[in-house]
């Protein structure tokens, strides 16, 4: 009786996958939730249907508890969004997300792979660091905040091949 009721109580962990168009709204609506400006369900599964663009989700249950998308083109790719849920932050999730999506991307035949993180969002900037990315440029003044203020936006790069 302890073991089942400990297995109805457990927390799973979050199972990763590939995102579909039927995800457009969970990810918009996480979209939203993480940034200044969201993106629309429209945006979102405008990109989920296209070819050259890459999204895994991280399902708590039937709950969106993260993804990370990207677009791919001639053997690049551009890391365009990453979020997860308050709820499921600090627990590894994103490195997860990062470390799957990168070996797909590789996968399928990119060699590098590009992003821009806030340069004051030293929880994505510990995070990229972590997974080798380099930083290859910055450019000033590139996001506006909630508050008004403009921050650089670092460009990093990590090789894949």
């Amino acid at each position: 009786m302890i073991d089942l009721l400990s297995r109805l109580f457990a927390r799973s962990e979050p199972v990763l996958s590939e995102a579909t168009a039927r995800d457009a709204s969970a990810i918009a609506t996480l979209h939203a939730a993480s940034f200044h400006r969201g993106w629309s369900e429209d945006e979102i599964e405008r990109l989920l249907l296209d070819r050259n663009v890459l999204t895994h989700r991280a399902m708590a249950g039937s709950r969106l508890a993260g993804f990370i998308m990207s677009r791919m083109v001639a053997g690049e790719a551009e890391i365009l969004s990453v979020a997860v849920g308050t709820a499921q932050r600090g627990k590894g999730l994103a490195r997860q997300l990062l470390a799957l999506h990168l070996r797909r991307l590789a996968g399928l035949g990119t060699r590098v792979v590009f992003l821009e993180v806030d340069e004051g969002n030293t929880a994505a900037r510990r995070l990229y660091r972590r997974a080798g990315f380099q930083e290859a440029g910055r450019r000033e003044r590139y996001y506006l905040g909630a508050d008004g203020n403009q921050s650089a936006a670092l460009v990093l790069r990590r090789d894949l091949s």
